[in-house]
């Protein structure tokens, strides 16, 4: 289930329908785009990548409960902003959780107020993750559009390479360097030298996010 919105997105993984079903109208009547999944099981499926916005997570679900999520997320390296929902104080996991780094954990009933209070202030704490994903994202696809010399090109640039090595490295003239360097400047987005090499940092040659 899923309802679009404009505040920013919330998932929620309950395995109670009519707690999953109210909840959506409340996220979706404060303008959050929210997408309701029943199991640990049904979020894991549909989000292959790490989720832009913030999970809101039942704690006691059947099979994998809202910890062992939460610990499968971590260990995925997905750092999603995540309030916990329980339907009894329960202290050590509270403690648990929040050590892992959950943004809060209320005990149901929570008042509308209180919950959505939680949800805005998560998101409004991953806004600076999320504008560095987008910013590689947008990276990513600048460099899709870039062809095989330049980006041969941009990284022997960024590596510090004069124009005549990489045009005696690649065997063609020095103006044709010059070309393909102001193409990529373009394409890349960028009008100087540090920011064409911030924009590239952290991408390998095939335009992913490298693992160094």
């Amino acid at each position: 289930m899923s309802t679009e919105g404009a505040r920013g997105v919330v998932h929620l993984v309950d395995d109670d329908e009519a707690i999953r079903v109210a909840l959506t109208r409340l996220f979706t009547a404060a303008g959050y785009t929210t997408h309701a999944y029943g199991s640990a099981g049904a979020f894991l499926i549909a989000t292959g990548t790490e989720p832009d916005g913030c999970l809101v997570l039942d704690l006691h679900m059947p099979g994998p409960d809202g910890l062992a999520l939460h610990d499968a997320l971590r260990q995925r390296g997905w750092t999603v902003p995540t309030v916990f929902l329980t339907g009894r104080g329960d202290i050590p996991s509270s403690v648990r959780a929040l050590k892992a780094g959950a943004s809060d954990f209320l005990t149901k009933p929570v008042r509308s107020e209180v919950l959505l209070e939680a949800v805005r202030a998560a998101l409004e704490a991953d806004a600076p993750r999320r504008a560095a994903r987008e910013r590689r994202r947008e990276a990513r696809t600048r460099f899709g559009s870039l062809d095989a010399r330049e980006r041969t090109v941009l990284r022997r640039v960024v590596e510090g390479a004069l124009t005549k090595q990489i045009a005696w490295e690649l065997g063609v003239s020095e103006r044709t360097v010059k070309a393909d360097r102001a193409s990529v400047m373009r394409k890349m987005g960028a009008t100087t030298l540090p920011e064409l090499v911030r924009l590239s940092e952290g991408l390998s040659p095939d335009g992913e996010p490298s693992s160094g």
